[in-house]
């Protein structure tokens, strides 16, 4: 695991999904903008889980589920986001 504040001034959304997909790790955030990075300006990435509108206290029991669960749609780049009881899988475009 490595959070992005471990590595210096904030380098961007771009910067960290560019950083993510070469270190091959499945990115985890509360940001919303990342879906735009893939869907419109089509950066490749390794997964993401999106956990917008949960609470700190559940957001790791909830990605231990989604890992357990899901593995294999972020393998293949899905884009994975909690809110609230739902689980939306947003499929990488092509």
């Amino acid at each position: 695991m490595l959070e992005a504040r471990s590595i210096g001034p904030d380098p961007g959304d771009e910067e960290i999904l560019r950083m993510a997909a070469e270190e091959r790790r499945i990115l985890v955030t509360i940001d919303t903008d990342f879906g735009r990075l893939v869907f419109v300006e089509q950066i490749s990435h390794l997964g993401i889980i999106r956990l917008p509108d949960v609470p700190a206290q559940r957001r790791i029991k909830l990605i231990e589920e989604v890992l357990r669960q899901y593995l294999p749609d972020l393998a293949a780049g899905a884009i994975i986001t909690i809110r609230g009881e739902r689980i939306r899988i947003s499929k990488p475009p092509g």
